[in-house]
């Protein structure tokens, strides 16, 4: 049995020890984790699908009530979102799954639609986050949408207007409590003011829970040659550069996990959790706020070069590779 999100074959005793057929075929379709004991961890929905989901009852609203819409999330998966639409108007909440510590969990997303001639326009509105400076990959006063997020708002949308026969539509998504919620999560540290961000490169948010990880840390500790990686980006990258071995998932458990590791060792992805891992006060006296900035700037290539340095003697059996999001390397260990 294959997790259609991240492509990990799980193994046959780990499904064996799964008891609950509803939970195993939750497993199935992407929107559970199957762990090492056979309890299975739901997966969330994450501010992007959120925001997909009221924006599409919006607009469907304008013909018919709704309580809920189908969307395809960016990693492919067809799901049934609940979100409330009447008279133009969207409604819903983030879902967290089994992610006890997800701040944004039950934020309300709310959307407004009215039908326009010819094309779409989405617009962001209250508690949706604004960059305060320019980004290496944001202008200021950009809001603080990705762009799997944004195409996957815009698709939702289509998807009505093909089946209502309208041809364009402008839509407003807010988020009242954002602002308030934000402040409980990393935004104003990487310069994004006002609101929450609305993000989402598969759609779905990951239960790390201490359940997880002791799944993850079983996986690790029998791998040979593991390739831990951050984040889904790196989950992409790290399986074109190292196809013949076992890449591993960690998020921001790297202690954790090369603790567990055995042997060779790679760690594999974006700049920010690894080197912030490697160095805390990484970003002192570089003028730069997040990893980010830093990596684009001509400092870079020493800073880098001295840290991985450290660490290797530090964790003489493992090896990091740090990559941008183009899948670039950028850093690697001497």
């Amino acid at each position: 049995m294959r997790d259609p999100v991240s492509g990990f074959e799980y193994p046959d005793d780990w499904v064996r020890r799964c008891s609950d057929p509803e939970k195993l075929q939750l497993a199935r379709d992407g929107l559970g984790v199957l762990t090492s004991s056979g309890a299975v961890l739901r997966r969330g929905f994450t501010t992007g699908t959120t925001a997909a989901a009221v924006a599409k009852a919006a607009v469907l609203s304008l013909r018919t009530d709704t309580e809920s819409v189908t969307l395809t999330l960016p990693s492919g998966i067809p799901v049934l979102v609940p979100a409330k639409g009447r008279a133009g108007k969207g409604r819903g909440k983030k879902y967290s799954g089994d992610y006890p510590s997800d701040v944004t969990a039950g934020l309300e997303f709310v959307a407004e639609a009215v039908l326009q001639p010819g094309s779409i326009t989405i617009h962001f509105g209250e508690g949706i986050g604004r960059f305060s400076r320019d980004t290496p990959r944001y202008r200021k006063g950009a809001p603080a949408v990705s762009p799997p997020a944004l195409t996957a708002i815009v698709r939702a949308v289509q998807e009505v207007l093909d089946n209502i026969g309208e041809t364009g539509v402008s839509v407003t998504i807010s988020s009242p409590c954002g602002a308030m919620i934000a402040k409980q999560t990393l935004n104003p540290n990487v310069g994004v003011e006002g609101g929450i961000s609305v993000l989402g490169t598969t759609g779905l948010v990951e239960p790390w829970d201490d359940h997880l990880t002791e799944s993850t840390t079983d996986r690790i500790a029998a791998a040979d040659r593991p390739v831990l990686t951050t984040g889904r980006v790196g989950l992409r990258i790290s399986r074109l550069l190292f196809p013949d071995r076992e890449v591993i998932l960690i998020g921001g458990k790297l202690r954790q996990a090369l603790d567990a590791a055995r042997g060779e060792v790679t760690l594999c992805g974006l700049p920010a959790l690894i080197l912030r891992h490697i160095d805390p006060d990484i970003l002192a006296g570089t003028g730069f706020l997040t990893v980010e900035e830093l990596s684009v700037s001509p400092q870079f290539p020493e800073i880098v070069t001295a840290a991985l340095t450290e660490f290797k003697r530090v964790r003489p059996n493992v090896t990091v590779v740090l990559i941008n999001r183009q899948g670039t390397v950028i850093g690697e260990s001497p």
